[in-house]
């Protein structure tokens, strides 16, 4: 008889298909009731058909019938799209993801593995993410000094690979912080909260009494810069993910993926003549003219707590680019969080090796008191200062405003970047209005008609502001005729992206969250 491994290999079987089970089919039908997936069916939603390979199915607890209970997280390599990444989910149905339910060397070893071989990372979060429980206190038998397991690993891949992390459900404690260590942090509306410590803590910590949603649901979130995007579904969230990483290189080592391009570079739209009112008052759609000027239907807006500042993520001949823009009906200044965003966008695309382009009409930083007590200031020049650092190369289209301290920033024009101007360009120290009110005060104070005065001042400097006499004196590269905007930015990216091998590899300074 030839002796062989099969009662071995059958019950490596059977332990695989118990890890399946995950938490039992009553945990499995909680989830379901809560409007959730369970977290296979998350990776057979994300994961191309058949590329899920698991690491560590067989890991988990040791009962005393001889089963053994999952570890509530579940790792592997995966192809989204085509290209391998990362996978790393909890379990919320294995005592709701916490740290009685985890093994955390499979947490970390997804973490490290993702650097290691420079893949992106995607973590799919529900419950604890593996953090603590007072009863591992009791089985341990001691307390212990707080380490977060791993977080070297989470804090280098900032800087190494793409990191998406999608918000499933309740995401608390060690889960919310891998939650925003992040390039991209996606929120379902409805299913998922966020919080450092959940209801029950916060009533016996602080006497504070929320439920979930009041504690760290999506309106707690909105706009403070934690989520970048917000979505309906979990379906949705994953073809968001899908989305983001399109345009991303697999780590800082490559260079951004270059797809086929059918949409002609010198397709000039009509509309764009006429998408700036010649009345500077009235507002206007950037939609319409972010569509007209880049690759069709490649705009993904990244950020969507920015305010009147829009950043996205699109391309021009099938290279991608970061964007800024203005969204006028939401104001044309930058504020806190607005220069979050900005700071987040122009981060990502240092990391990644992304030409910026700026599509501006920049009134200043936000003025007034609400505005000084958000500390505009500082966030504000914290992102003039991101744009400065960057070394990706960096264009820019002037469709309107350019005031102050914040339009001087939004592109580092110190450098020998492309610039284009379209004729509604309008531009100065401070907007027309208040500075002439401001610099001509004493003068209309002792006027004897000082609204004809004014109207008159106005009329004199309207003439010497004129675009075309910056342009005269070189103040502007180029006054342009708007429908040609996307052939010249078409024809400047090449020239970007031949300059972007010097720049791959890590960043110059650790990308933050």
């Amino acid at each position: 008889m030839i002796e062989d491994w099969s009662d071995e290999v059958t019950q490596i079987q059977r332990r695989r298909e118990h890890a399946a089970g995950l938490g039992g089919p009553d945990k499995i039908a909680r989830q379901h009731a809560s409007g959730r997936m369970t977290v296979r069916e998350r990776i057979a939603a994300l994961a191309d058909e058949g590329s899920f390979a698991e690491i560590g199915a067989l890991a988990g607890f040791a009962n005393a019938d001889g089963t053994v209970t999952p570890a509530n997280f579940v790792a592997g390599t995966a192809r989204v799209d085509g290209r391998k990444v990362v996978l790393g989910a909890d379990d919320f149905t294995g005592r709701g993801g916490s740290g009685d339910a985890a093994i955390h060397a499979k947490q970390v070893y997804s973490e490290q593995l993702a650097g290691q071989f420079r893949l992106p990372l995607i973590r799919l979060l529900d419950g604890a993410s593996g953090g603590g429980s007072v009863k591992m206190i009791e089985r341990a038998g001691y307390s212990y000094v707080p380490v977060n397991p791993g977080w070297d690993h989470v804090v280098d891949n900032l800087s190494t690979v793409p990191v998406v992390s999608a918000c499933l459900g309740p995401v608390v404690g060690i889960g919310a912080a891998r939650a925003v260590m992040s390039h991209l942090c996606v929120f379902v509306a409805g299913l998922a909260q966020l919080f450092v410590a959940g209801p029950p803590v916060v009533r016996g910590g602080i006497g504070e009494d929320v439920d979930k949603e009041q504690l760290g649901g999506a309106e707690v979130h909105r706009r403070n810069g934690n989520v970048d995007r917000f979505v309906a579904t979990e379906a949705e969230a994953f073809a968001v993910i899908r989305r983001f990483l399109s345009y991303l290189p697999s780590s800082v080592h490559e260079l951004p993926p270059v797809t086929t391009c059918d949409d002609p570079t010198s397709r000039a739209e009509q509309t764009l003549l006429s998408a700036i009112p010649r009345n500077p008052r009235r507002p206007y759609r950037i939609a319409p003219i972010l569509d007209a000027v880049f690759d069709t239907g490649s705009v993904f807006r990244y950020a969507d707590y920015g305010g009147a500042t829009v950043t996205a993520l699109a391309r021009l001949d099938g290279h991608p680019v970061g964007v800024v823009a203005t969204d006028p009906y939401r104001g044309n200044t930058l504020s806190a969080a607005g220069a979050l965003a900005l700071t987040r966008l122009v981060d990502l695309c240092e990391t990644f090796h992304l030409p910026i382009v700026s599509l501006t009409d920049q009134g200043g930083m936000t003025i007034g008191t609400a505005a000084e007590r958000a500390g505009t200031l500082r966030v504000g020049a914290r992102a003039i200062s991101a744009v400065y650092q960057a070394r990706v190369p960096q264009a820019e289209l002037i469709l309107r405003r350019v005031y102050g301290v914040g339009g001087a920033g939004i592109v580092n024009r110190h450098r020998g970047g492309r610039s284009w101007a379209w004729p509604s360009g309008d531009w100065g120290s401070l907007p027309a209005k208040g500075g002439i009110e401001a610099a001509y005060r004493a003068e209309l104070a002792q006027s004897q008609d000082p609204e004809a005065d004014l109207e008159a001042i106005q009329t004199r400097l309207a003439a010497l502001t004129s675009p075309f006499r910056t342009a005269e004196h070189f103040g502007v590269q180029d006054i342009i005729d708007p429908r040609q905007s996307r052939a010249l930015l078409c024809e400047w990216v090449h020239d970007a992206y031949r300059l972007l091998p010097a720049v791959v590899g890590s960043p110059s300074w650790g990308t933050r969250p």
